[in-house]
């Protein structure tokens, strides 16, 4: 359920919770425009490091925007901002892809990563803010303790479950689960200040 409507962010565009709220309520395409141009980008960015598969990492990004066409009063802005909402439903529409396809097949498909397109005169604003943010996950990722960074790199990048990635790194389940939990927490705790 959307919550509350702040009128503007920085240079007087809506904020997100204000566009969500135009898309939910009014069916506001130019809303959804507007979060489309903030969020493509680190959408598409993580649906590729998750498919290596630049045309599947297209199709996904849409499918993440028309889910939250469908969906944005199911938004709930006193649970989070909106980024990870989206990366939640990015991942899962991308570890629904992979499990569709087979366990074989998803390991066979191993391409390069992709060359991100450079932003536009228009969204530079958003791109920088969203590069930066993806460039402190990144970093926050490689200061956690090994196992744990393990972990949350196959269980998010690679889609496998807790008890595949228990096998995989020849880890106790309940070890794994800690590993998950601690390195989200960690990571949770040190992007606080991030939106």
């Amino acid at each position: 359920m959307l919550l509350g409507l702040s009128i503007a962010t920085k240079q007087g565009q809506p904020d997100d919770v204000t566009l969500l709220n135009l898309v939910a309520v009014r069916r506001d395409q130019d809303a959804l425009a507007a979060l489309y141009d903030r969020y493509s980008r680190v959408v598409y960015a993580v649906l590729l490091r998750i498919t290596r598969d630049q045309p599947s990492a297209e199709e996904l990004c849409q499918e993440v925007f028309f889910r939250l066409w469908k969906n944005a009063d199911s938004f709930d802005g006193c649970q989070g901002s909106l980024t990870p909402w989206l990366l939640t439903i990015a991942r899962n529409a991308a570890l629904d892809r992979f499990r569709s396809k087979g366990e074989k097949q998803r390991h066979s498909e191993i391409g390069t990563e992709q060359i991100l397109e450079a932003p536009t005169p228009g969204n530079i604003d958003v791109w920088v803010d969203n590069k930066l943010q993806a460039d402190r996950a990144t970093a926050l990722m490689g200061d956690l303790p090994e196992g744990q960074r393990q972990a949350l790199e196959l269980a998010y990048f690679e889609g496998l479950s807790q008890t595949e990635i228990a096998d995989k790194l020849g880890a106790p389940l309940g070890t794994v689960k800690s590993w998950v939990r601690g390195a989200l927490l960690r990571l949770r705790e040190q992007m606080g200040g991030v939106q």
